[in-house]
């Protein structure tokens, strides 16, 4: 668990998954300005795991004591990726995947839910492209950001007015994960200026933070130029 303490206890608070690498490190890096920032990693909090959910909120409140009480931003950024034909994927992966994907984003919302609303704060979701389009071997992914959305979007009604809550829907960004797709797909020219920064995620998760208090950033595309 990593903590910017750069700001004073004054300062609002904002929770990041997936805050070591890629758009999460992103998405740390730039709400670091105005906020303090606690970063959770997979070695913080398997977020398949309900219980290590558990475990990690009650860190939080030892490491944060005001955390459990107002929460300004909850940022879901991590999750797993990757492709493979609907014959090839065991129940396992199944499951695994969208424990991490859906269910753990959930669970960590639904425990988090009393201090965003004493705060009033603002849940973010990492989605994807794939939560709108699937096609051959995008099965197991596009179904969990399928879920996303469909979570995402009875959340924002359930807490309309006391929770803002935002989609954030990336194409190819150029991270480590891409890197290993493209890697997957046999593209030996990888070319990371083709794709999404991760600065530019971050850039629509500090649009949606930032937001008068009148208003809601309720799902914001982010698409490489070139497609």
């Amino acid at each position: 668990m990593d903590i910017t303490t750069g700001h004073g206890q004054d300062a609002p608070l904002a929770l990041v998954t997936g805050g070591s690498r890629g758009i999460g490190a992103a998405v740390v890096e730039d709400l670091s300005r105005t906020h303090r920032v606690v970063s959770w990693s997979s070695s913080d909090v398997d977020l398949s795991d309900p219980g290590s959910i558990g475990d990690a909120v009650a860190r939080l409140r030892e490491a944060v004591p005001d955390a459990l009480q107002r929460l300004d931003v909850l940022v879901h950024s991590a999750g797993l990726a990757g492709e493979s034909r609907v014959e090839e994927m065991q129940w396992d992966q199944w499951q695994r995947m969208f424990a991490v994907n859906v269910f753990g984003v959930a669970e960590l919302t639904r425990q988090l839910l009393p201090a965003l609303r004493a705060a009033g704060g603002t849940v973010v979701a990492i989605n994807s492209g794939s939560g709108y389009h699937s096609g051959a071997g995008q099965a197991p992914y596009s179904g969990t950001k399928f879920a996303l959305r469909a979570l995402t979007d009875a959340l924002r009604e359930e807490e309309r007015g006391r929770v803002r809550v935002s989609s954030v829907h990336p194409g190819r960004v150029d991270t480590d994960m891409q890197v290993a797709l493209q890697e997957g797909r046999g593209n030996t020219d990888y070319d990371g200026s083709r794709y999404v920064a991760p600065a530019s995620v971050a850039a629509a998760v500090r649009f949606a933070v930032d937001t008068t208090d009148e208003a809601i950033i309720e799902e914001v595309s982010v698409r490489p130029v070139r497609g």
